[in-house]
């Protein structure tokens, strides 16, 4: 395996890949293993092994044990779901299932010498996408993550582990707010006044959801609960979902996190860190895509109370996204990676801004849901 650079940390991960390669019953040599994907969390790596003069590809991911404390329970959760849908895949034909490598004694993750935890899976088809360039992708990502909801919709008990307690919990999101704003760390609370009561003046939407959930109105399903478009693989032939990917935070929740995230992230105009915010708006016509898409795949397992709720769920989620980093702004930037001043800051004011703009069109939504839906609204 080429080692294009040989610091002493190169080396180690090197001989940590072939360690848990071995681990995960992958024989022959490495022909290479290089850096795969944009995500921030996990160290996830492309390996093609070299088998008989035969190359396959794998992903072997080093996961992030600061973030996931009990890697045990995330992987029962990942093995659990990925054989559920490998299940379903099978009763449709479909050949493009992800698949777990297990280790010597059938654990699907493999603990290495030092205690690092890596996993492994087959490479599928298709490839992911950083932004959403088009209504075709925007309508593609929702219906394929409507299908994974669907397809998770019979899921048996036991109930999945709660990889991120409290993840989704927006009430729970003001109360930390409230706290980083009476402690003020690093003294930045009266600078960020017009910041802190856009948020409260809203508190009363973050409970919303959680309160029909508890009256038995919207019933726990099983979520991602990180729905970016670049968590689905996409077929560059057809232009069609291959897999949703990414499953770590697969767990129990509501189907509004899921769309609403898709909303905040699919529909907004700039990036979420932008600082001109005359640019972050919904583009309803992407709402419109994301709506029909979802529904397309998910329209049929959702209760009508569960639909009507679909619009509001994108202002939820992009405000509780913003209290997120507001919060961490006032404490001093030590949960989201910063690359500027008051990087923080910005996000929350472009997601804070995004907010305005979907309550600005939550009625318009709203008639769109009716008419897809054939009722008035």
């Amino acid at each position: 395996m080429p080692e294009a650079q040989d610091t002493k940390r190169d080396r180690e991960l090197i001989a940590e890949v072939r360690e848990a390669a071995r681990g995960l019953g992958l024989t022959g040599e490495i022909v290479f293993a290089r850096p795969h994907g944009s995500g921030h969390i996990n160290d996830t790596l492309l390996v093609e092994m070299s088998t008989n003069g035969a190359p396959v590809r794998y992903v072997l991911q080093r996961v992030n044990t600061r973030i996931f404390r009990d890697p045990e329970r995330l992987m029962e959760n990942m093995d659990r779901v990925i054989r559920h849908l490998a299940a379903k895949a099978c009763a449709r034909g479909d050949r493009n299932a992800l698949e777990l490598l297990r280790a010597s004694d059938g654990a699907p993750f493999f603990r290495a010498s030092n205690g690092n935890v890596w996993r492994g899976f087959n490479l599928l088809p298709g490839r992911s996408h950083d932004v959403v360039l088009s209504l075709d992708l925007a309508r593609e990502a929702a219906r394929a993550f409507g299908a994974f909801q669907c397809d998770l919709a019979d899921f048996p008990p036991p109930r999945l582990h709660d990889t991120i307690p409290y993840f989704h919990d927006t009430p729970r999101r003001f109360e930390a707010l409230e706290q980083a704003v009476a402690e003020d760390r690093v003294g930045r609370a009266k600078e960020v006044r017009h910041e802190i009561e856009f948020a409260r003046a809203r508190r009363e939407m973050a409970g919303r959801l959680m309160a029909l959930q508890l009256a038995g109105r919207l019933p726990e399903r099983i979520t991602h609960n990180d729905t970016k478009v670049n968590n689905v693989l996409i077929a560059d032939e057809t232009g069609r979902a291959v897999a949703v990917t990414d499953l770590d935070t697969v767990m129990p929740g509501l189907v509004h996190y899921d769309f609403g995230d898709l909303v905040r992230t699919s529909a907004c105009a700039a990036p979420e860190d932008e600082r001109d915010l005359s640019r972050v708006f919904l583009r309803f016509d992407y709402f419109e895509a994301l709506l029909r898409g979802y529904l397309d795949a998910a329209g049929g397992f959702l209760t009508a109370e569960e639909r009507r709720w679909l619009p509001f769920s994108g202002a939820l989620i992009t405000l509780e996204i913003g209290v997120r980093f507001l919060t961490d702004h006032l404490q001093g930037d030590v949960y989201f990676k910063i690359h500027r001043p008051n990087h923080n800051l910005d996000r929350a004011r472009a997601q804070f801004r995004l907010v305005e703009s979907i309550e600005l069109q939550l009625s318009r939504m709203e008639d769109l849901l009716g008419q897809m839906q054939g009722t008035e609204k």
